[in-house]
């Protein structure tokens, strides 16, 4: 399990901004990055951030890396590819998202019948769980903490796993190696 908690290198999606203004009677407020650092801050609501990881089943996860290294140019390793991308609100953070084909069949998707397993990154997990908990969501385990970050696994209302990740980025910076950016 240790092993592939490592495969849970997150990144968050990246939202190109809409400026929508009514010419009548909107004005968008200036921000600057103090503004957009402090708001940041300041959020505590546990809560999802982004996208951490997608996971996938695959007859033949070695062949499915090298495709696509060869034809899509993804950096693979043993575990798939990380990406790398900046905080939105932090432009001089590093942020990571894992991509990792399994082995067809592997239980670490159960108790999902489906091949795939969405990792979310999030913010404040225990406060999530504990709301997630008394909503009545399925909580499968408990969660475990790793030098680069907290994991737990829930259950969507479609019987979907899902993987809820509290990320330590910079431990993975600090390793090192090849990045898909």
């Amino acid at each position: 399990m240790l092993k592939y908690s490592l495969l849970y290198l997150i990144i968050m999606t990246l939202s190109i901004g809409c400026n929508t203004k009514n010419k009548n009677t909107m004005k968008e407020e200036p921000k600057n990055d103090s503004t957009i650092q402090n708001n940041t801050e300041q959020d505590s609501t546990p809560r999802v951030t982004g996208i951490g990881g997608i996971f996938f089943f695959s007859d033949n996860p070695e062949k499915t890396r090298q495709w696509y290294a060869d034809h899509l140019g993804l950096a693979v390793n043993e575990w798939g590819s990380s990406f790398e991308f900046r905080n939105a609100n932090r432009p001089d953070e590093i942020n990571y998202l894992q991509w990792s084909p399994f082995k067809q069949g592997s239980e670490y998707f159960q108790p999902s019948k489906k091949e795939f397993m969405i990792n979310y990154r999030v913010q404040h997990i225990e406060k999530l769980v504990e709301n997630l908990r008394n909503n009545g969501v399925t909580i499968l385990d408990s969660i475990e903490a790793f030098d680069y970050g907290k994991f737990v696994h829930i259950m969507d209302a479609d019987g979907n796993k899902i993987e809820l990740w509290e990320p330590v980025d910079h431990v993975f910076t600090e390793m090192g190696g090849e990045t898909t950016k």
